[in-house]
């Protein structure tokens, strides 16, 4: 049985990111869980869609701080509001989109440290502008980088 010491993680160290061009933060990643968890915070606009996508080793669970997010799972789909939990099991494609006028602040989560590792691969630091839309190439490298980390990118989330 592998034993995992306690460990905190506080505001200031986890430094915001640009992940697929949006404000993002690694709240907990496999270095501080023993590869057992990934936690993701993001700022999405209304409108944004996720690829739709697999995990193929981790669970994902998304909880909306703020905002309205529609979760599609295989050919089920939920509104989530504020408060509101979804999940998504390995497996089974899911993506999400961004419902109303106003951006949504959304934790994602899964029981594994790879999504966290494919997140700060495919994403930059902060370094004061925001970064343009991925190019072409961009998401090319994203879906390379999506299948070393246990995922597939099927394709966008607007063709379901």
């Amino acid at each position: 049985m592998t034993e995992h010491k306690p460990t905190t993680v506080d505001a200031a160290s986890a430094a915001q990111r640009w992940f697929l061009s949006l404000p993002t933060w690694i709240r907990a990643s496999g270095a501080e869980t023993g590869d057992t968890l990934s936690l993701i915070e993001q700022i999405i606009p209304p409108g944004f869609a996720s690829p739709w996508h697999v995990h193929h080793a981790e669970d994902e669970s998304f909880y909306v701080i703020d905002g309205t997010v529609t979760v599609q799972v295989a050919d089920r789909s939920v509104t989530l509001n504020t408060g509101d939990y979804g999940f998504g099991p390995r497996g089974v494609p899911h993506g999400f989109r961004i419902d109303g006028t106003t951006p949504a602040r959304v934790l994602l989560m899964t029981n594994g440290g790879q999504f966290a590792k494919f997140v700060r691969e495919t994403s930059q630091p902060d370094e004061g502008a925001k970064p343009s839309q991925p190019s072409q190439a961009d998401l090319m490298n994203l879906a390379a980088t999506a299948e070393r980390h246990g995922l597939s990118i099927l394709g966008p989330m607007a063709d379901r």
